[in-house]
């Protein structure tokens, strides 16, 4: 089975740089500073369309982890975790686990 990998990178103030097994490449530069807030996603969606297949189709997520902006790795690392979680596969390794609180 071919290893599909996102990386998303959400460190910087003005740009987000999203890619698939570092061949297809999207990257977004914006003046304001809701890039990564309004335009993750849409660049995701972009990114697969691109390289013809969708997100069921990802065996690993990887996120840079910083140095970089606190609210934009918040934000990279929430997509992540919420894609990961929704399709079963590992971020940066680790499998992603809930835990109930009852």
């Amino acid at each position: 089975m071919k290893k599909n990998v996102l990386y998303i990178d959400t460190t910087d103030n003005k740009r987000i740089f999203v890619s698939l097994n570092n061949e297809e490449k999207i990257e977004i530069v914006s003046q304001n500073q809701v890039v990564k807030s309004e335009h993750l996603l849409p660049a995701l969606e972009k990114l697969f369309k691109k390289a013809k297949i969708t997100p069921s189709l990802l065996t690993e997520i990887i996120v840079n982890k910083g140095p970089g902006s606190y609210t934009g790795i918040r934000v990279g690392l929430a997509v992540a975790n919420a894609m990961a979680f929704a399709l079963g596969i590992k971020v940066n390794g680790k499998k992603q686990e809930v835990q109930a609180i009852y």
